[in-house]
Parts: C-alpha cells; structure tokens; sequence
C-alpha cells in the first residue's frame, strides 16, 4: 500500500481551458500537475500494468464552501499517473472518496493499493 499526500486539488472545472483550438489542460492543472511530480518522485513505478488497484481518497477541503468531491478526481487521477505512480488510471477497478473536515489550505490523502480479490 502506497500513503500519498498532495495539496487540495483544482476541480474540473478549473483543471481544462475551453479555446477556439479546443480543450487544453489549464494553467491551474498544469501547475498541479508539476508539483504532484516533483512531490511523488520517489514513488514512481510503484504500480505497473499488470496490477488493478484499489484508490481511496480523504478530501480536506480548504473551507466551508459547497463543494462537488467527485470533481477532484480528474485532476488527481491524472497527476498520479503523470508523476509515474501507475502507469495508466485505468488499472483503477475501485475508487473511493470520503469527505473529511476542513483544514486550513485544504489537502487530499490518497491510499493506492493493488486490489486484493476479483470483482
């Protein structure tokens, strides 16, 4: 089992910029993306193909807005996989997402696992 930490993550609808050439990953999403890479760089190729995982995700959030969780997890998602944790988010078979108390900043704890029985 992996224990990961990262700052709370951008949303969706933060991550993508709509342009006049189509859909490309934003300013936001970049910069999440950079810092989840040099922050999990001692983990990479923690998980390869071959292996179906297990994801749990504890949200932080930064305050007490309404907030949507299952927008998080694009941003997320694809920062694992770009800073080399699997090799591609489709390994993942179960993924789950709990809501847990404010903290300043806001931050996510991430659990990978390989998945230990068949569905």
């Amino acid at each position: 089992m992996l224990r990961l930490e990262l700052p709370y993550p951008p949303t969706i609808n933060h991550y993508y910029l709509h342009t006049s050439n189509g859909v490309i990953l934003g300013a936001k999403g970049k910069n999440y993306r950079r810092d989840a890479i040099i922050m999990l760089h001692k983990h990479k190729g923690h998980f390869d193909i071959s292996k179906r995982l297990n994801v749990v995700i504890n949200v932080f959030p930064p305050d007490k807005r309404k907030r949507d969780i299952d927008n998080l997890t694009k941003c997320l998602l694809d920062s694992l996989q770009y800073a080399g944790i699997y090799v591609d988010d489709s390994q993942i078979d179960w993924l789950t997402i709990i809501r847990r108390n404010q903290v300043p900043n806001g931050c996510v704890q991430i659990w990978v696992s390989e998945l230990d029985c068949e569905l």
